[in-house]
Order: structure tokens, then C-alpha cells, then sequence
């Protein structure tokens, strides 16, 4: 019997000490290893078995630091509630020696806690082909910026193209990227081709199955030779490498990261163009080309005029040389050509023609030629120059005075070039009529007309109109009830089309999703933000006849806003639930 009593007693001293270990707050850093090597990663987690607020991290001094990431651990066994919350970072050592972990904070039930600090030493590089990848070594196998050059030893003046391709393994994805330093292409004329769009093709890096995109494209003529240098591009590079931990769904859960990639130099070891054969007449022109002299017409009046034109098609260095000159006997009036061009750039080069376009003026009756002129140009294909040369053109100025100073042989023969000024004719000045013969106009008077008394009297029968709109906005401001609904739908689209303008943007638009649905709440259950928990909106929105199924629809989408600011979203993803929040709304709206 005493040992009955003496059992009772053990056990009504014990439920203290139990509860008190209940209540018992931990906090506590645990480090995934106590030494390590400069090239090893170290993982530090601070664990707690109450939620907490302001959690603190220590400043990891001597450490590259990755993270937090979070995780929560809540489960039920035998009627015992076991719950434990964890802020974990990924530490990478920047030197040798010993280094402190300092302590972390957090609030928990009004009073502040703190871990106890660590140490771990960082030792010498060690081998461990074992241990699992970081986060940055993951990015750095995944993760190659490359520029594909068309040519290494170009001629002179010759176009090459250098597209940048950034390679990206199909394990990461790549969340956004910056430019860091573009290169400048110091000897070389260059010419960006425009990149639309970021068109994700597939392809193979060192064997290896790639997606890719051109990021940008160039097309260089070097105007130096010898070996040139084509700085590198670089990129900072955020990308979300995949961790072997799930979240709540089983979907795997992504650490983001910062890479920076670079192209490398490029040596361009360019040729001279070859001395050996080069023609007098040759002016800087690399590629392949066609060259034609076309007058608009050959048989005219003095004083008319005519267009000259010397035009080059093809593809090369097309905006890099001279055109030949017109040679034209002097007794020709000409005028400074106009140049025109219609050129593209491809990868292969420029592409399309140049001209110059000569005005020329006959002043005097005869026939006047104009003899070919030659353009030569190197066809870097064949390693060869080539001229081509033009047709003689005869003008016959067939109608006006003679040249009494100059036969028609002289004229023939004349080709120093010299300028004729231009003979005005004597129509060609206009004066302005002093006499301008106005006559009066017989307008009748404003005065006592019938626009005059309907402007008088308008006013006077706008009064009774404006009395009635002053009564109804009058009602409509002492609605304060419906006003408070009417902002509320307001506000309900204004989040719902800020959402949609934060696509891509996850803690945003989540943000503006969550605010919208919460409005329209405001307006349709005239709620106030204080009674929206998931338990009272079940109720009201059960009181409003609103079908079960779209009750469950409407807090599960309340639940994703929660769930997607600690996990990673797609665009696709966020567009599915703007379209799933419309389409609740509108469900519960037909039904109330």
C-alpha cells in the first residue's frame, strides 16, 4: 500500500518537470564540420523548437556567405507536437586561419535569445573528391560564355564576325544577368547587329548537351595588321542551382547564386594586303563587287540637267573607301555629288550599294563624252585585286547657243574639269504685285443675330441640369457604404493588373496577388483586414451559399501566396495563378 501511495507521489512531482521541459525554448548554431580547407564549403544552421521573429545571423566575418535558405519541421506523434525552424547559410573561406562564428538572436515569446558562438579553423586545400558540390561549383561547370570568331586571319580591312553564345546546362536555370565590361575593339571598325530576342536553341559544348542563346553579334574590319586583341565580354550571371532537399509539394528546391563568366581574349592575326599587283587606282575596297557609271539620259537641251551616278554593289567594306571621281570636260556645269548609300550588315559583312549622284548642266549645244573611269578592289577570297572599268558616255546637247569660244573638237577634247557658273534665266525671278485688287466683304452683323441670344440665354437653361447632378453626386457621397465597396473592386484590379505588370518579379507580385484577393474580400463581405483568417473566411463565404469547391479554391490560392515567397516560382507558374485568382473571383461573384 505504502509503495502505491509512494508511485502517486513520484508522479504528481514529476508533471512539473515535465511541462517546464515542454516549455523549454531552444536555440541553438550547429556547423557542418569544425575544420576544413580553403577549398571546402561550410555549412552553418541555427535551429530553434519555438517560432521566433527578428532572427539576427552573426556577420560571418573572414567567409563569402550563400543564403539563408529556411526550412520548417512541424509533425504530430502519440499526441506530442514536434516543431523545429532552421536558417541555414553556406560559407566559402577567404583565408587560412581560425575563425569565430559569432552568436545569432531571436526573438521567441517577447524575450531574446542567443547562440553560443563557434570556432572552426581553415587549413590548407585538401583533396576531397567525395564531398558534395557547392552552389558556386555547380555554376562554374554549368555556366560558359563564348565567342565564336568567323575568321583568325583575315586580310586587312576584311570583315569577320564574333557572335557571344552563353551556354547553359540543362541541371540550372538562369534567373537574370548583367554585362560587366564590354569590349571595345581597339583597330577594328565594328558594327553591332541588333539581337531582337533571346531565342533558347540547343546545342553541344565540349561534347556536352547545352541549351544556349546569342547574347550579341558583331561584325569587325581590321584596320590594323599583325596580332589584335578582342577584349572579353563579361557577365554577372544569377542562376538558381537545384539542392537535393524538397519543399512541402516534393518539388526540388533551388539555392541562387552569382557567377561571373567571361568570353577570354581573342588574338585576330591579320595579313597586309599584298603590295604585288595593287592598281593606282585602288582605294581601300575588300570584297567582291560591281561597279557601273549610269547616266539618267544621254540626249538633252542646254541648261537641263542630268544625274551622273557612280555606284558600287556588293558585299565587303562598303562604308571604308573612296569612290572614283567623274572626269567631265569643262565646258559641263557640275555640282558636288550627293552620296547615297543602302547598305545592311550581316554576318558576313556589309551588303547592298553606294553612290555618288553628279547633277551635271550642259550650257552649250554639242556632243560632249565622258570618258570610263576604273574602281579596283581585293577579292580576299582569291588573294587577287581586280579593276573594273566603266563604259565611255557621249552627251549629245542637241538644242542651244554655241560655244563660240570652243569648236566642237575643243569641246571634245576639253577635260581640265573647270566649272561653267550657271546663266540664270530672266524667268527664272518673280515680283511680288503691288496692286492687289482686294475687294470689300459684306459679312452679316453678330449683334441681336440667333447665335447671339442662344449664347445669351444658353446659360439659363443649364441651371435646372446642373441643380440635378449636384443632387444625385450629393447621394452618391452619402453612399459611404457602397463608396467603401466601389474602392474596394477598385483596389481589387488595381493589385490584380500590378500583379500582372510584376510578372517575373515572385515576392512582388505575390504581394499584389495577396492584396487583391483581400480587397475584393473587403468589398463583398464587408470584412475588415483584422477578421482574415482562413477559418472566418471559410465561414462567411459558407453563410454567402458559395460552393465548397470554390471556398477551397479561394484559400488554397490565399495558401500559394504564402508558400511561393520561400520557394522558387517560374513565370509560368505565377501566370497560372493570376489566372486562377480571376477565375475565382468570378466564380464567387456569380454565386453571391
Amino acid at each position: 500500500m505504502k509503495r502505491k501511495y509512494l508511485l502517486i507521489l513520484i508522479a504528481l512531482l514529476s508533471i512539473p518537470a515535465m511541462k517546464a521541459q515542454q516549455d523549454e525554448v531552444s536555440f541553438e548554431a550547429r556547423v557542418s564540420k569544425n575544420k576544413l580547407g580553403i577549398n571546402e564549403r561550410l555549412r552553418v544552421d541555427f535551429v530553434m523548437n519555438k517560432d521566433g521573429d527578428n532572427f539576427v545571423p552573426p556577420n560571418f566575418k573572414g567567409f563569402q556567405v550563400s543564403g539563408p535558405s529556411q526550412s520548417i519541421s512541424n509533425s504530430w506523434v502519440n499526441g506530442k507536437r514536434s516543431y523545429s525552424k532552421t536558417y541555414s547559410y553556406i560559407l566559402r573561406p577567404q583565408s587560412r586561419g581560425t575563425f569565430n562564428i559569432n552568436q545569432a538572436s531571436v526573438v521567441i515569446n517577447g524575450k531574446i535569445y542567443k547562440t553560443v558562438p563557434k570556432r572552426v579553423e581553415v587549413t590548407a586545400a585538401v583533396d576531397n573528391p567525395n564531398a558534395p558540390p557547392s552552389a558556386e561549383d555547380v555554376a562554374d561547370e554549368s555556366l560558359h560564355l563564348v565567342a565564336e570568331v568567323s575568321k583568325t586571319r583575315p586580310y586587312l580591312n576584311e570583315a569577320i564576325s564574333v557572335v557571344y553564345k552563353l551556354f547553359v546546362s540543362p541541371d540550372v536555370n538562369v534567373r537574370d544577368f548583367r554585362p560587366l565590361d564590354n569590349p571595345k575593339y581597339n583597330n577594328f571598325w565594328s558594327q553591332d547587329i541588333q539581337v531582337r530576342d533571346w531565342k533558347v536553341q540547343n546545342g553541344t559544348y565540349k561534347g556536352k548537351t547545352y541549351r544556349y542563346v546569342i547574347l550579341k553579334r558583331v561584325v569587325l574590319f581590321p584596320q590594323k595588321t599583325g596580332k589584335l586583341t578582342i577584349e572579353p565580354l563579361s557577365l554577372d550571371v544569377t542562376v538558381d542551382v537545384p539542392t537535393n532537399r524538397r519543399d512541402f509539394f516534393g518539388g526540388r528546391i533551388y539555392t541562387q547564386t552569382h557567377k561571373t563568366v567571361a568570353a577570354g581574349n581573342r588574338i585576330i592575326n591579320v595579313k597586309p594586303l599584298p603590295e604585288k599587283g595593287k592598281p593606282a587606282s585602288f582605294t581601300g575596297a575588300v570584297g567582291k563587287f560591281d561597279f557601273n557609271v549610269v547616266p539618267s539620259k544621254t540626249d538633252l537641251k542646254a541648261t537641263e540637267s542630268l544625274q551622273a551616278k557612280v555606284e558600287v554593289t556588293g558585299k565587303g567594306n562598303l562604308k571604308l573607301f573612296d569612290l572614283p571621281k567623274l572626269n567631265l570636260p569643262g565646258s559641263l556645269e557640275v555640282y558636288e555629288p550627293e552620296f547615297k548609300e543602302n547598305v545592311s550588315t550581316t554576318l558576313k559583312g556589309n551588303r547592298g550599294k553606294v553612290a555618288d549622284n553628279y547633277t551635271v548642266v550642259p550650257q552649250y549645244r554639242g556632243k560632249y563624252p565622258i570618258p570610263g573611269i576604273e574602281f579596283s578592289y581585293f577579292d580576299p577570297d582569291q588573294g587577287v585585286y581586280k579593276t573594273l572599268s566603266s563604259q565611255e558616255i557621249l552627251l549629245n546637247v542637241y538644242e542651244g547657243p554655241l560655244n563660240t569660244g570652243d569648236t566642237p573638237a575643243t569641246t571634245a577634247k576639253n577635260t581640265n574639269g573647270y566649272r561653267q557658273p550657271v546663266i540664270a534665266a530672266a524667268s527664272q525671278f518673280r515680283f511680288l504685285k503691288l496692286k492687289p485688287a482686294l475687294t470689300e466683304i459684306n459679312e452679316p452683323q453678330f449683334f441681336r443675330s440667333t447665335l447671339f441670344y442662344s449664347l445669351l440665354l444658353g446659360p439659363l437653361l443649364l441651371i435646372p441640369i446642373a441643380i440635378s447632378i449636384g443632387k444625385k453626386k450629393k447621394a452618391f457621397d452619402s453612399d459611404v457604404k457602397g463608396n467603401k465597396i466601389r474602392q474596394a473592386n477598385k483596389l481589387a484590379k488595381k493589385y490584380l493588373s500590378e500583379a500582372k505588370k510584376n510578372m517575373g518579379e515572385k515576392e512582388v507580385f505575390y504581394e499584389s496577388l495577396e492584396r487583391a484577393l483581400h480587397n475584393y474580400l473587403k468589398a463583398r463581405l464587408h470584412i475588415e483586414t483584422a477578421d482574415f483568417s482562413k477559418d472566418r473566411i471559410h465561414e462567411l463565404l459558407t453563410s454567402k451559399n458559395v460552393s465548397e469547391s470554390s471556398v477551397t479554391n479561394f484559400i488554397g490560392l490565399l495558401q500559394s501566396c504564402e508558400i511561393a515567397r520561400y520557394s522558387p516560382a517560374s513565370e509560368v507558374t505565377m501566370k497560372h495563378d493570376l489566372d486562377r485568382a480571376a477565375e475565382v473571383i468570378a466564380q464567387i461573384d456569380k454565386q453571391i
